[in-house]
This record gives C-alpha cells, sequence and structure tokens, in this order.
C-alpha cells in the first residue's frame, strides 16, 4: 500500500498562495527536487495540474528557458517526467505524463493507495482539504517560509473537522524557511 503525502509551502500566517512571496532558494528547490524524484506519482486538482504544466512542462524544442538556473532545471526535468493523476470534473483529457480521474474521489485515490509501490504526493490547495476530509492523507508535510502574507488562500481553510497530527520530522533551512513532517495522530484507547 502507497502512502500519500500532502506538501506545500506555507507563510507562517498560513497564506500557500504561489504569489504570497514564497520565492524559492537553493535549499528549498534541492528539497522539492528530492520530492518529485522519490514520489511514484503525483496527484493534482485541476488547477495545481494546469499552473504546474505551464510552469515545469518541458517546451516543445527541448530547450528549458534561459531564467531557470541549474536547480530549476532540476526540479523540472524531476517534476516533468512524474507520473501523474489530475482529478478534474471539468477537464475532458489531459497530457503531460498524466491521466485523468473522474467519478468518486474516495474510491479513486483509495485504489492508488491500494497498488503496490512508493509514495504518491499531492499539492495544492482544495483537492488536498478534501481527501484530508476523506481521512486518506497519511503524511503532511509543510515548507513554513518566515513570512507574513497577510491575504490569499490559507492552508485547509473548510476543513469539515479536525486533524490532529503527530510530529515526525522538522528541518531547518540556512535561509529560514522549515520542512515539518506530520503524520495523523493515532487515538490511544
Amino acid at each position: 500500500m502507497r502512502t500519500l503525502r500532502y506538501s506545500i509551502n506555507v507563510t507562517l500566517d498560513g497564506c500557500c498562495h504561489h504569489e504570497a512571496g514564497l520565492p524559492p532558494d537553493e535549499e528549498s528547490m534541492r528539497f522539492w527536487t528530492d520530492e518529485m524524484a522519490h514520489a511514484d506519482a503525483l496527484i493534482f486538482g485541476r488547477t495545481t495540474y494546469e499552473m504546474m504544466r505551464s510552469a515545469w512542462r518541458r517546451p516543445a524544442d527541448g530547450v528549458w528557458p534561459t531564467w531557470m538556473d541549474a536547480a530549476a532545471v532540476a526540479f523540472a526535468e524531476a517534476i516533468d517526467g512524474a507520473r501523474k493523476h489530475v482529478v478534474s470534473t471539468t477537464l475532458s483529457e489531459v497530457d503531460w505524463n498524466a491521466e485523468l480521474l473522474s467519478g468518486d474521489l474516495r474510491e479513486n485515490v483509495q485504489r492508488l493507495k491500494d497498488q503496490p509501490g512508493g509514495r504518491l504526493w499531492v499539492g495544492g490547495v482544495t483537492l488536498p482539504t478534501a481527501l484530508a476530509d476523506l481521512g486518506l492523507i497519511d503524511e503532511y508535510e509543510f515548507l513554513v517560509h518566515p513570512v507574513l502574507a497577510g491575504h490569499g488562500p490559507t492552508l485547509l481553510a473548510g476543513l469539515g473537522e479536525r486533524v490532529e497530527l503527530e510530529s515526525v520530522d522538522r528541518r531547518a533551512f540556512s535561509s529560514g524557511v522549515t520542512a515539518a513532517l506530520y503524520r495523523p495522530a493515532r487515538t490511544h484507547d
């Protein structure tokens, strides 16, 4: 059975919008590249899929844009080659090494988790909230940036029920970013 990990950049005040002043530094780019390289498959909602595809898909000519440094190219190559599953009720087809998931969310994601293999990874805002409500997320991983955004979408907004978490690992980067990994707490009767 595969583990489903939710990973995202977040500000100290909980904002998780990609334009909230969270530019990746070299350490966090290496971290995200490693995440993509170790994921058996990625699960995206439509919005995250389209955003990531527009930013990180290998150009048709095979040449990465000049704005990308070596760390960005390494990340782009890792995510570009990863297997992807896209949850959408509005898309009729997907590409970029992706499969469209339609129908019952719980059944689709549980089917992916039940397959043999390594870790599944989910990012974004809306889809992870639905997956958390269904109890399907096994690990929560947050890269907390020392920034106060003051606006924008917040982490897991609208979550149906409180989820108790246990700290599993924590790592500080020289930039002040902290990577924190949690698992849902086991209840002790």
